[in-house]
C-alpha cells in the first residue's frame, strides 16, 4: 500500500485554510497543482473528500472524518522529517563505539570532552574489549566505529591510523632502572614483568621482541588489562611493558615511565569502521573530531 502524502498533506492544508488558493500559496505550488494531488487522492481512495463551488469548498462527510486521521499523518511525518533534518545538520543522535580499554586512560577521555562540547545532548555508548573483539562488534554491527590497535587488514572494514603508540617500561621509583633515561629490551633480562594476556597485542609485540633476542619473562603473575598491570606496579608488585598512552608521568605516585629502545617498538592505533554503507550524523561527526585530534597526538 503506498501513501499519497502529497495528497494528504493537500488535503489537511485546504481543510485548515478554507481554500484552494491559499493552500496553494502555503504550499508553493499552483492551483493547478494542488487540484491535481487532490483529484488523485479522492481516486485512489475512491472516495470523494471534498465538496468544491465557485465560491467555496467544504469537506464531504466522509472528508470531516478523515481530516484528524490526516492531521496526524501529516504532522507525524512533519515532524519524523524535522528531526531527521535535525540530525543531520547538528550531527544530533546516538552512537556506539567499541575501543580497547588501553585508550581510556588518557586518549579518548579528551575526545569525548571536545565531542561533548560540541555535542552536548548526544550519548556515546562505549564497548571496551580486546582489539579483536573490538573489530569483531564493528563487522557484526554492533558498534559504528572502532578503536583498535593495527593487525591483520578485513575486506569489509575500513581503518585509518590515528597514531603509532610506542611502548614503555613502567616501574616504581624504588626499581633499579628508574634513574635511567631509556632502557633497552636487553635490560629486561633481570626485570621482573608483570605479564599481560596473550591474547593482548602489547603481549603478541612484547613477545616477540623478547623471542628475537633469546630473553624470557620473569615474572609471578598475567592479567588481562593493561589498567591491573597498572594497579599492581603502582602497589609495588614486580614492573610492566605498557603502551606509553596508559600513562603520562604524575598520574600515580612515585611510578616512572622510561622510553623502552633498541629498537623503539610502536604499535599502531586505527580507527575502524565499514566500507559499506554511511556512518550516522552523531557517528560521523565522532569519526572527524577523532582524525583532526590525531594529529596532535
Amino acid at each position: 500500500m503506498k501513501i499519497d502524502f502529497d495528497g494528504v498533506q493537500a488535503f489537511v492544508m485546504i481543510a485548515e485554510l478554507g481554500g484552494f488558493s491559499k493552500a496553494a500559496q502555503q504550499l508553493h505550488i499552483t492551483q493547478t497543482a494542488l487540484t491535481r494531488r487532490i483529484q488523485k487522492l479522492e481516486a485512489y481512495l475512491d472516495l470523494k473528500l471534498l465538496d468544491r463551488t465557485t465560491r467555496r469548498v467544504e469537506l464531504t462527510a466522509v472528508g470531516r472524518e478523515f481530516l484528524p486521521q490526516a492531521r496526524n499523518i501529516v504532522h507525524d511525518m512533519t515532524t519524523a522529517v524535522e528531526r531527521l533534518k535535525d540530525m543531520s545538520q547538528r550531527a544530533k543522535g546516538n552512537f556506539t563505539l567499541a575501543c580497547i580499554p588501553s585508550m581510556t586512560s588518557h586518549v579518548l577521555p579528551e575526545v569525548i570532552r571536545c565531542y561533548a562540547a560540541q555535542h552536548p545532548d548526544n550519548r556515546i555508548r562505549l564497548l571496551d574489549g580486546a582489539s579483536h573483539e573490538v573489530h569483531a562488534a564493528v563487522l557484526g554491527g554492533q558498534a559504528e566505529l572502532g578503536i583498535a590497535v593495527q593487525g591483520e587488514k578485513h575486506p569489509d572494514l575500513s581503518e585509518t591510523v590515528l597514531f603509532a603508540d610506542p611502548l614503555a617500561f613502567i616501574c616504581r621509583s624504588s626499581h633499579p632502572l628508574q634513574a635511567s633515561k631509556s632502557v633497552t629490551w636487553n635490560d629486561m633480562r633481570d626485570a621482573d614483568l608483570i605479564g599481560i594476556s596473550s591474547f593482548m597485542a602489547t603481549r603478541i609485540f612484547m613477545d616477540y621482541q623478547l623471542a628475537k633476542r633469546g630473553i624470557r619473562l620473569h615474572g609471578n603473575y598475567e592479567v588481562q588489562h593493561h589498567a591491573t598491570a597498572m594497579n599492581l606496579v603502582a602497589a609495588g608488585v614486580g614492573s610492566a611493558i605498557l603502551p606509553s598512552s596508559c600513562f603520562q608521568e604524575g598520574d600515580r605516585p612515585d611510578v616512572r615511565k622510561i622510553p623502552l629502545t633498541h629498537p623503539t617498538v610502536k604499535r599502531k592505533v586505527v580507527l575502524l569502521k565499514l566500507r559499506r554503507g554511511g556512518l550516522s550524523p552523531a557517528a560521523q561527526a565522532f569519526h572527524e573530531l577523532l582524525r583532526e585530534l590525531s594529529a596532535r597526538l
